[in-house]
């Protein structure tokens, strides 16, 4: 991966990771460092998964590959904020 890639796929990360923030209701209590490595993880999964189903390059934005990367960052965001929650608690 070219030093360009790498910064392209953290800025994605982060745009998919508050995406999936957003989507997800209630306050999460987690840390941007693991928003930034949801996102990243769900921009790869929805990449991937996108490609299986034959939605991955489609002419202009591929909204569904999005929707798709959104929702692995919404169920990642859900479970870290429940998992990081309870080990907080006292």
């Amino acid at each position: 991966m070219e030093i360009g890639g790498f910064f392209t796929a953290i800025i994605i990360g982060l745009i998919i990771g508050a995406l999936g923030r957003l989507v997800v209701p209630g306050k999460q209590s987690i840390p941007i460092w693991l928003t930034l490595l949801i996102g990243i993880v769900a921009a790869l999964l929805g990449t991937v998964v996108a490609g299986l189903l034959g939605v991955d390059d489609t002419r202009g934005i591929d909204w569904i590959e999005l929707l798709i990367q959104v929702v692995f960052a919404a169920i990642g965001v859900a479970l870290a904020a429940g998992a990081y929650g309870r080990r907080r608690v006292r």
